[in-house]
């Protein structure tokens, strides 16, 4: 049996090197970068691992031999996931591998945020040693937090802030009004209340569904005393109206890990204003994660080299099998490369 990586970033493979050795799979590791990469690097297999490199309706219909993706992460807004349902690839992610860091890394930027921690370092570095210079701040049993997105990671950063005190609102078209038993400490509530009444908003929704969800009409809508934070992904929060309203005084400050554009071209805007705090896509990270990220992805390859239910299907599997019977009869091969 065989694979490849369409492209990979991470300095070293031997997590996804060690399962697929373990059941007897080669691996080809390409850097694809456009849909003409992957269109003529890929002629052949059936299963492959993706990172970054577009799956788009045009690479697709061009694979004819494809019936799988597995994506390095959560995000698939770079896989057209309507084209690939309709030519019969199934596309799964590793939606659950850094769960612990993503929540820790929200909590950690409200904390800096609120605790106002980088303006009295900066203070102190200056010659400073006055308290005033931080100067309000409040009380975390006193303060509210808006979650936006209440699914694996949301429902963590939940579990972290409701040892602070804090009243949790959120909002997730997902969920109904009652979160179940184990989350009866969160009120759920629509979008705008979230943002009307909250001290503290954090997203972790996905991008598919919510791009542009915080723009200029939604900035207006919250506390002039209250944070943003995005460790989703760039892209749900509109950067331009974000560095409007940090600039105008709309809200007190913001924290981003993620941008639309990564690494940022330049000096990036937001990283001229003292209110705003940037980090490079490292929410996700910790040795643990990293390496589950990695044997998850080779382990999901393996089950579908193998025949096996995958784990984490981002699209109807029953179409799907249907669509690739459909395909595999029609060119009479089933290439592995």
């Amino acid at each position: 049996m065989k694979t490849a990586i369409t492209d990979c970033d991470h300095v070293a493979m031997e997590e996804e090197t060690g399962v697929f050795a373990s059941h007897g799979v080669e691996m080809d590791l390409l850097q694809c970068r456009t849909e003409d990469d992957l269109i003529q690097g890929l002629r052949g297999y059936e299963v492959v691992g993706n990172q970054y490199a577009p799956f788009t309706e045009r690479v697709f219909a061009n694979l004819k031999n494809l019936r799988a993706v597995v994506r390095y992460g959560v995000g698939v807004d770079h896989i057209d996931l309507d084209a690939a349902s309709r030519h019969g690839v199934s596309v799964s992610n590793v939606p659950d591998y850094g769960i612990q860091e993503v929540a820790a890394h929200a909590l950690t930027l409200m904390l800096a945020l609120t605790r106002k921690l980088l303006l009295l370092d900066k203070s102190v570095r200056a010659g400073g040693w006055a308290y005033e210079v931080g100067i309000p701040i409040y009380r975390y049993s006193r303060q509210t937090i808006g979650i936006v997105g209440l699914g694996r990671i949301g429902k963590t950063l939940a579990d972290y802030v409701r040892g602070l005190g804090m009243r949790i609102l959120a909002t997730d078209p997902r969920y109904p009004q009652e979160a179940g038993e184990r989350y009866a400490f969160v009120e759920m509530t629509s979008l705008e209340t979230l943002l009307a009444e909250s001290d503290v908003v954090s997203v972790h929704c996905p991008l598919e569904t919510a791009r542009n969800l915080i723009g200029k009409p939604q900035l207006k809508m919250m506390k002039p005393t209250a944070y943003l934070i995005n460790v989703a992904r760039g892209g749900i929060v509109n950067e331009g109206a974000l560095e409007k309203a940090l600039a105008g005084g709309w809200i007190a400050g913001a924290a981003c890990d993620v941008l639309v554009r990564e690494p940022p071209v330049g000096i990036h805007p937001l990283l001229r204003l003292e209110n705003f705090i940037g980090t490079p896509h490292i929410a996700w990270y910790s040795v643990q994660s990293s390496k589950d990220l990695k044997r998850k992805l080779a382990e999901e390859i393996v089950r579908y080299l193998n025949g096996q239910t995958p784990l984490y299907c981002l699209n109807a599997l029953n179409e799907l099998n249907e669509l690739s019977e459909d395909r595999t009869r029609g060119n009479g091969q089933g290439g592995r490369g």
